[in-house]
């Protein structure tokens, strides 16, 4: 049983077959109050930040597929416009929170060690470092994985998948729990697309065939192509976000 993610583990072992279930049973029960106690301090965090009245997303994705590098260019290029702060997830090193900071938005890391994801509990703590009251948007750039965080509430508004199309464009239809769980899918790169064998409008049916209500962007930090669609959801989201508040 792994603890961080509550997915069961195969174990080779000779006991009887009535022990087995006994292990399944008890499995399925640590997972359920895993999750139970996870979405308590999730429902926690997320009337926290309806108080502070700002917009939380919380950003998954691969290793590699670009999410700080998405996070930059965003934070650059709309601190004119926005306040924001960035909780970072790593298992190990403070690199992308140093990148993040040279923007000089506001950064925490949380290094999860072997951990596979955040939880609402690392969440709850690390934004105790900002000052939410003065802060319009925040970014989780959740641990590069594309099974665990889909299952742990953060007390986000929204996911956000980032898909590289240096990936395959089959990763919603292998990995349909993330894209089911996220409201908006990134397709990022797309500057790559002529020097790679990747087949964009494949994707988008893939993922819209798990999940028909994901909104998508297509898009390139490198180039700018797409950039101003996203940022223009994003103000549309805090806009709507402060309306109902």
């Amino acid at each position: 049983m792994c603890i961080d993610c509550g997915c069961a583990q195969p174990h080779d072992h000779n006991h009887d077959h009535d022990h087995g279930h006994h292990d399944d049973a008890k499995t399925i029960s640590i997972e359920q109050n895993l999750l139970a106690k996870n979405d308590m301090l999730a429902a926690a965090n997320r009337e926290r930040f309806s108080e502070a009245n700002m917009l939380v997303l919380n950003l998954v994705s691969s290793p590699g597929s670009g999410k700080t590098t998405l996070l930059e260019k965003t934070l650059s290029d709309l601190k004119g416009e926005f306040s924001f702060a960035v909780l970072e997830g790593d298992q190990q090193t403070a690199n992308d929170a140093d990148r993040i900071a040279a923007t000089g938005a506001p950064v925490h890391q949380i290094n999860t060690g072997a951990g596979c994801h955040l939880d609402a509990h690392m969440v709850g703590h690390g934004v105790e470092h900002f000052d939410l009251g003065q802060t319009d948007i925040l970014m989780i750039e959740n641990v590069g994985n594309l099974v665990c965080p889909a299952s742990f509430d953060l007390g986000e508004d929204l996911k956000v998948a980032v898909l590289s199309t240096t990936e395959g464009e089959d990763k919603p239809a292998k990995y349909p729990h993330m894209f089911r769980a996220a409201e908006v899918m990134i397709i990022n790169k797309t500057d790559l697309l002529p020097h790679l064998d990747f087949d964009i409008e494949k994707c988008r049916r893939y993922a819209l065939a798990v999940n028909p209500d994901l909104t998508i962007f297509e898009l390139s930090c490198r180039s700018g192509e797409g950039l101003d669609a996203w940022y223009a959801w994003l103000a549309k989201q805090v806009g709507t976000k402060k309306k109902v508040i």
